[in-house]
């Protein structure tokens, strides 16, 4: 008899369940979506972010720390240490390995620039970096790296074109080294150091917005070569997708043996910028690696905003949804009032009659929610390729969420109709008052 109720209701009253069968799907499509977006956007977040360059940077001990008292730059000129270019591959070796992208090692020193007349333009820094490198790893893994990767808005005004692996007779040229020198792509250029000399040609003219600017870019052999430092580096310029950090990291990041056995543990196995910087700390001879804090704050800060608008994005559509199904719930009894007034008139109690409307209610919005579910994955992943060229993971527990969420909108959406008819009187209702 219970059943046999409802499939009536079903039948009379289809026009408003069907409504609040389309508004559970609205709100279950957008809370899925919503959901499997800010479980699964961590990484892509951060990997957009990435075209902003590296988050940490890696020096020699005595290079840092005069870098920290004195804001001396690092390379020549601060001290006469450096790191070994057979270190750089190793950053792929730790635990962290894989959320390590990109690296690129850079040596700079002063160099004297004449043109192709022998005529002295003047005294420029040298940087000498990997612009590509394609190296097979000691496991197996093929890498691709170097600084065209991490300087990806180089592109947008580049004049020219990048150096390539193997380019050591070419160099590339800041934006204002060039136009104060009027230089421009083919021209050819002597560098000196010493009695050290190399002719050059002008591959590409960049546009870097900052100190890179006014300086020449070069491989790392010719580097190597002109300044007579074979296999050294001044500097590791690395990107990392990291975690944004909490209370542990910090306290790491202060000093890694305050923590206690499990606090260690917990903080080394969970990619904090702190976590992979010691990490690179232990496969870098003499090396010191630090976040630059600026970067790996603000891609914390973005990625925590990104996930709090999400979440506000579902409650406030589950609060819409809530809202919604009040109203036609409501109408809905209203509407019955005679009907439901007349099973009061015969007996029936109160919570049997509340059972009777609520189990309508989660019938119908059970099939939405079905429906809205699986509408929602198909937004997330409109979403993942519209935004991030790629598609969203389902995250598995994104269904009892939502059938958590379903069950309290429906629930808390149907109060307003269970008050309506606790207070309905069968006499007044009955003689159509």
């Amino acid at each position: 008899m219970f059943w046999r109720m409802i499939l009536r209701t079903l039948v009379r009253q289809k026009s408003k369940l069907l409504m609040i069968a389309f508004t559970v799907i609205l709100g279950v499509s957008l809370s899925t979506a919503m959901m499997n977006v800010m479980l699964g956007v961590g990484d892509k977040v951060n990997r957009e972010l990435k075209v902003y360059g590296a988050n940490i940077t890696v020096r020699h001990k005595d290079a840092a720390l005069m870098n920290d008292l004195y804001g001396l730059s690092e390379g020549l000129g601060v001290n006469d240490k450096f790191l070994h270019e057979e270190d750089v591959l190793k950053l792929k070796s730790i635990f962290w390995g894989f959320n390590i992208l990109d690296f690129a090692p850079m040596l700079d020193g002063k160099v004297i620039v004449s043109n192709g007349k022998g005529q002295i333009i003047k005294d420029a820094q040298l940087v000498g970096t990997w612009p590509e490198k394609h190296a097979q790893l000691p496991t197996g893994e093929i890498l691709d790296t170097g600084l065209k990767a991490l300087r990806n808005w180089w592109n947008y005004d580049l004049k020219g074109e990048w150096l390539n692996e193997n380019d050591d007779d070419f160099v590339m040229l800041g934006s204002l080294f060039a136009e104060q020198n009027n230089i421009k792509p083919g021209d050819a250029l002597k560098l000196l150091n010493n009695s050290r000399e190399k002719v050059v040609v002008v591959k590409g003219i960049y546009t870097d917005g900052g100190q890179a600017d006014n300086q020449i870019l070069c491989t790392l052999k010719t580097a190597q070569e002109l300044l007579d430092l074979n296999n050294k580096v001044s500097l590791i310029e690395v990107s990392a997708l990291t975690t944004p950090d909490n209370d542990l990291a910090r306290k790491a990041a202060q000093d890694p043996r305050s923590l206690s056995p499990d606090e260690y543990e917990t903080w080394y196995c969970t990619a904090y910028v702190s976590a992979i910087c010691h990490q690179i700390q232990e496969v870098v001879r003499d090396g010191v690696a630090k976040p630059m804090r600026q970067v790996a704050e603000s891609e914390g800060t973005i990625l925590n905003k990104t996930t709090l608008l999400m979440i506000l994005i579902t409650v406030l559509s589950s609060i819409g949804s809530a809202l919604a199904i009040s109203n036609l719930i409501t109408a809905s009894v209203i509407e019955r009032s005679q009907e439901l007034g007349l099973l009061k008139a015969l007996g029936a109690y109160n919570w049997q009659i509340s059972l009777l409307v609520l189990a309508e209610v989660m019938l119908t919005g059970l099939c939405g929610g079905v429906l809205g579910y699986f509408l929602g994955i198909g937004f997330a992943q409109i979403i993942g390729q519209t935004v991030f060229g790629s598609y969203i993971e389902i995250a598995q527990m994104v269904i009892l969420i939502v059938g958590i969420i379903l069950f309290l909108v429906t629930l808390f959406g149907s109060i307003p109709a269970i008050r309506y008819l606790m207070a309905l009187k069968p006499t007044e209702v009955l003689h159509g008052k």
